[in-house]
């Protein structure tokens, strides 16, 4: 009898087995003559092959994916044998397809139940991942805490607390799944995803860069990484080509940011400009790139207040580019497992744990900073997930972060859900993730959040005849409701010469108006111009972009603290210093209709203090404007006033008078129509023109 025709014959007493399971239970059958005396052949080539798989599975550490194939050529022999359907189970529990393991580990227990005695726990994880709560919950209580080969995020011995704990994953999951998030999950496609795993997805803040990490071969013939039986880790980037596009075809980042060995996504700054990158060297640390043109310059390792003797897996910038958050197992300071800190990139001081409200007894990874500045996304094995890492939010006020809300069903599931990002709106999220019709392992998907579900009005006016029935409800349409956004806003555009239109890589500073003080600078790309800057709301901000050999270039947005996203695109041609060229001062400030600088002001006229020290024969004439609201001559009076009180301010402060004159034009030359109140707002201006140097 050939193999397949015994193979049929065992999958039919099988079947019979289960159809008259009361008075003959089916019965595991083992790998021997006895029971196979007709297929020797067969039998022979089963058991190398269960030899093999034996081989890899007793590595260490263990070789799952080596051994699942091996044994699935000896399940095809022999399908009854409950240790090979146990072991499939535990591989596939141990793969980038974990449901998988169900069949097997409920075949396994329907042939010998006493087969293993891990059983219960290995067929309890198996339906905690296919969402099976009662059914996990059941198989958990029937467990009994033990020693054996590790499972993949299990501890090496189970302990009753472990137990428990995976009790209260299932009772979370119950509880969230009845409530789900309104969300679109999307597979970003085949320009991006391979049919090898994708994963770590790190995205400018505007959307329009896209790097992360894969394990498909970066070349032909490349090697494969001997510990993990896959290709090795590479960087890619994509760029979006607009809705009619999409993404780019993904192109690896190269040398010399990949290198032989891995090379994964950490971090994006909100420009896109500053790239975090993980090195499986020194036990893993993070380094940092910089894109210099179009090139990424070599990543240096970050110093020792970030990276130690032990595995830093993740960081994040802060919107200022000041801090960095970032997860790491080192013993000191830390609560258990992984832990989230906050470090000073310049500073001295050490590293700071994020504390109990963020970090838990369990793992902690994949750490996010929105560009607001409050909104703390991260993985946790901790609060409440419903198994493995699940993917919550924080957000922090009055000093200090609030409890993390888990993002919920489906976003998260009861395997591991970490490295979410998202736009700076908010409205956007991307993460990895193994869906039914991916493209091969894990795939990038892009999160739309929908907001909260527009309720039915109900009109219940009553009618004019009494002997009318009792009024039917009337559902009328619900007015739409807004999807929450980050308050912050986005300035974005190109810096260029004015004359030529050559793109400049420049200076970009942020100064808060208020205290005067420089909150963060940035830079042009030297080869497109491209800038992006993010503005958390909340403060008046100063915006200053300065090239050596140009006139600096002032821009102001004053942002109240509840201000909604907004994504502003500005264009910004710098003047070189020549006779003639005219300087709008965007960051002075008078009270209406009055002619006394504010204190936020004083940023801006040091800035035009020290260009007139720096060219010590520079001189310019100060001139004020205002809108057409009033009488002509009041507003000529008040922009003489006006441009006389900068004047004044520089003279006091040591310019010689003679280098300064002062001229009111008052609603005679405007630069918008006064039809509107931004045409207005642009119109009350204070100028400086170059008269001399």
């Amino acid at each position: 009898m050939n193999k397949v025709v015994q193979m049929r014959k065992l999958t039919g007493l099988l079947l019979v087995g289960v159809g008259t399971s009361l008075t003959a239970p089916a019965q595991s059958i083992d790998f021997s003559k006895e029971k196979f005396s007709e297929d020797k052949q067969g039998l022979r080539e089963a058991q190398r092959e269960l030899k093999a798989g034996d081989e890899a599975f007793r590595a260490e550490p263990p070789r799952y994916a080596v051994a699942l194939p091996h044994y699935l050529a000896a399940q095809e022999f022999n399908p009854s044998n409950a240790a090979l359907n146990v072991k499939i189970g535990e591989c596939y529990l141990h793969s980038g397809t974990k449901t998988q393991a169900l069949s097997y580990l409920q075949r396994a227990q329907q042939l010998e139940p006493s087969t293993d005695p891990r059983l219960h726990y290995l067929l309890a994880r198996a339906l905690h991942l296919s969402a099976k709560w009662p059914e996990a919950i059941k198989e958990y209580q029937l467990a009994t805490p033990l020693a054996g080969r590790k499972v993949e995020g299990d501890p090496l011995v189970v302990t009753a607390e472990d137990l428990a704990r995976r009790v209260r994953e299932c009772r979370s999951g119950q509880a969230l799944q009845k409530q789900p998030a309104r969300v679109f999950i999307d597979n970003v496609g085949p320009q991006v995803n391979s049919a090898y795993s994708d994963y770590g997805p790190v995205v400018a803040a505007d959307e329009t860069t896209l790097l992360f990490t894969s394990r498909r071969p970066a070349r032909p013939n490349a090697p494969k990484d001997p510990e993990g039986d896959s290709y090795y880790e590479d960087i890619y980037q994509t760029a979006w080509l607009g809705k009619a596009k999409g993404w780019a075809p993904a192109t690896n980042l190269g040398a010399p940011v990949n290198g032989e060995g891995h090379d994964a996504t950490v971090g994006l700054a909100p420009d896109g400009q500053r790239l975090l990158v993980y090195a499986d060297a020194n036990g893993g640390d993070i380094g940092e790139t910089t894109l210099t043109g179009s090139t990424w310059t070599k990543p240096q390792r970050l110093g020792s207040r970030i990276n130690s003797k032990a595995h830093e897996s993740s960081g994040a910038y802060s919107p200022d580019g000041r801090y960095l958050y970032f997860v790491s197992d080192k013993p000191e300071g830390g609560r258990g497992g992984r832990d989230i800190y906050k470090v000073e990139i310049d500073g001295r001081a050490p590293a700071e744990n994020l504390g109990p409200v963020i970090n838990t007894p369990y793992g902690e990874e994949a750490v996010f900073l929105m560009p607001d500045g409050k909104t703390l996304y991260f993985s946790s094995e901790g609060h409440n997930s419903m198994g493995g890492y699940d993917i919550f939010k924080s957000t922090f006020a009055d000093g200090k972060w609030g409890p993390p809300e888990n993002l919920g069903w489906p976003i998260n599931t009861p395997d591991d859900d970490v490295f979410f990002v998202t736009s700076a709106s908010g409205r956007h999220g991307y993460y990895a993730a193994e869906r039914p019709g991916g493209l091969g392992g894990k795939d990038l998907y892009l999160i739309t959040f929908l907001g909260p579900e527009k309720p039915p009005v109900l009109s219940e006016e009553s009618q004019l005849l009494a002997s009318r029935l009792a009024p039917q409800p009337q559902t009328l349409l619900a007015p739409p409701v807004a999807v929450a956004t980050a308050q912050v806003t986005i300035l974005k555009g190109t810096v260029t010469d004015a004359a030529t239109r050559q793109p400049l890589e420049a200076t970009i500073d942020l100064i808060d108006n208020k205290t005067g003080q420089p909150i963060a600078s940035f830079h042009s790309n030297a080869t497109s111009g491209r800038y992006l800057v993010s503005l958390p709301s909340g403060l008046n901000y100063g915006i200053v972009v300065r090239q050596e050999g140009y006139l600096f270039h002032s821009e102001n947005f004053d942002l109240p603290a509840d201000a909604a996203y907004a994504e502003v695109v500005k264009d910004i041609p710098l003047q070189k210093l020549e006779v003639g060229v005219v300087i709008v001062l965007n960051n002075i400030f008078f009270d209406t209709g009055k002619a006394t600088l504010r204190p936020e002001s004083t940023a801006e006229l040091e800035r035009l203090h020290k260009l007139l020290t720096d060219q010590p024969a520079l001189k310019l004439e100060i001139t004020g404007h205002t809108d057409n609201v009033g009488r002509p001559a009041a507003n000529q009076e008040l922009s003489q006033r006006r441009a006389q009180a900068v004047v004044t301010y520089l003279t006091q402060h040591g310019v010689g008078p003679e280098r300064l004159t002062a001229a009111g034009y008052g609603d005679t030359r405007p630069v918008a129509p006064n039809t509107t109140a931004g045409g207005r707002q642009l119109n009350r201006r204070t100028e400086f023109k170059v008269t001399g140097k």
